[in-house]
């Protein structure tokens, strides 16, 4: 990596934007990775202070305006923040519309979908539709290439906090740290001992695992149809999963992430590896461990290979304690990026990891705007490999929300019939009174014997 200067100017793609970078090599002319949410605002709005908070809120997000040179057909490109790409807000009144929302929503997939080309095109668009006198939806649109999902929950929360301040609530807080200084952050972390140290980790973790499926980017086939449901767990469930939480010590998003892990080690097939099976679950990790990452929109999170492995004799609640404690010690290896995982492996260029199946869970409130309703809306997070199990609720594990998404090449509509009506019932069956205190491997027998 070439040196990054903090003040600007040409500096090198990270890892994980030269994974986007190949991708979009491959597939140029499908709108493969874009990310958007859509902010439904009601209530006592200032619509001049939304628009002065949006602004500011993308003037500090540098990211947005970033802009990509390739001087050379096959060479690595180079990216710089460029002041006039900056996004600029697009309002659309649709209060006159027969139906304001179905038209804000058919503007909102027009643009999701459209086509987009990392060497000319703006990588991000915002738009502020007006759907009511006291309703407004804000558009947030980029390519994953430069934003992940909470990079983008922050821009939210910066705004928020900006348009709070402009209301006469609160301080107006401090801006994001520079794109640069961030890069600049990451380069320094590449040279580091505790670079050396993560890389060791998994390493010898990675040579335990025996083969993780490799895809080739030219098969990946993004203009199929996928199968999607999604199921609104209960109240109830929701409480009985924070209060085992605390019972076990285990915090409730791993907690979730074992249970579901459980679900699909007792319905995908498991890799034999020496004297035991295990199934390699794919784990995004938001992987903001700089002091400038933590604070800055940009794409940072990566994908852990997770292998849960179950001993017959293990009671449920000592399987659990021993696959949290790994989890616990991959997090705090979780910098290094899973690119330079298959690179270490001898994973070919043109090629990557197949993250499937993946287990995703998203705890994050919406943003507060000062007397206002607030509803967060994710219309797009990039494609999925294979299976894939996303939790999406309130950062208090209230109001979640379960989404299973599948390729029907490899999953046929009775299996993921299946998979819709035993993943939410499964998750209840490990919450019952007795459910500790079992052996873990007999608990999906158990569920398929009262589930009957």
């Amino acid at each position: 990596m070439s040196h990054i200067d903090a003040n600007g100017g040409w500096m090198p793609l990270t890892m994980p934007q030269l994974d986007f970078w190949e991708e979009f090599s491959f597939h140029p002319d499908k709108p493969v990775s874009t990310v958007a949410h859509c902010l439904d605002i009601e209530g006592d709005v200032d619509g001049d202070a939304l628009t002065k908070a949006i602004s500011e809120t993308i003037r500090e997000s540098e990211v947005l305006s970033v802009r990509f040179l390739q001087e050379a057909q096959g060479g690595d490109p180079l990216q710089c923040f460029d002041a006039s790409r900056t996004p600029v807000i697009t309002h659309i009144d649709l209060r006159d519309s027969a139906d304001p929302l179905a038209e804000a929503k058919t503007l909102m997939e027009a643009d999701i979908h459209a086509k987009l080309d990392l060497r000319t095109d703006r990588l991000s668009a915002q738009s502020l539709f007006r759907i009511g006198e006291k309703r407004y939806l804000w558009y947030i649109r980029a390519h994953h290439i430069i934003i992940d999902g909470y990079g983008l929950t922050l821009i939210e929360q910066r705004c928020g906090q900006l348009y709070n301040h402009l209301r006469g609530r609160g301080e107006a807080g401090k801006p994001f740290h520079s794109f640069a200084s961030f890069l600049a952050e990451e380069q320094a972390y590449s040279t580091s001992r505790r670079w050396e140290a993560d890389r060791a980790f998994w390493t010898q973790y990675l040579d335990a695992s025996g083969d993780l499926p490799v895809l080739y980017r030219g098969d990946e086939d993004y203009g199929a149809p996928g199968l999607h449901h999604h199921h609104e767990l209960s109240a109830t469930f929701c409480g009985k999963l924070r209060e085992t939480a605390v019972a076990v010590e285990i915090g409730w998003p791993d907690l979730l992430v074992l249970f579901a892990g459980l679900y699909l080690y007792n319905t995908l097939p498991r890799q034999p590896t020496g004297d035991r099976e295990v199934l390699t679950i794919w784990l995004p990790f938001m992987s903001r461990w700089g002091s400038i990452g933590a604070y800055v929109p940009a794409m940072l999170v990566n994908i852990l290979p997770f292998q849960l492995a179950l001993d017959p004799q293990e009671t449920l609640r000592a399987a659990l304690a021993r696959n949290a404690g790994i989890l616990r010690k991959q997090r705090l290896h979780g910098r290094y990026r899973i690119e330079q995982m298959a690179e270490d492996k001898g994973v070919a260029k043109g090629s990557r990891f197949f993250f499937s199946p993946l287990v995703n869970v998203l705890p994050f409130n919406a943003p507060e705007f000062e007397g206002c309703r607030v509803t967060r809306h994710i219309l797009a997070s990039g494609p999925g490999d294979g299976f894939n199990l996303t939790f999406r609720g309130e950062d208090d594990g209230r109001r979640l929300t379960l989404y299973v998404d599948a390729d029907p090449s490899m999953t046929g509509q009775d299996e993921f019939n299946r998979h819709k009506r035993d993943l939410p019932a499964f998750l209840d069956h490990c919450l019952s009174p007795d459910a500790m205190e079992r052996p873990a491997g007999a608990l999906w027998s158990r569920f398929a014997q009262v589930s009957r």
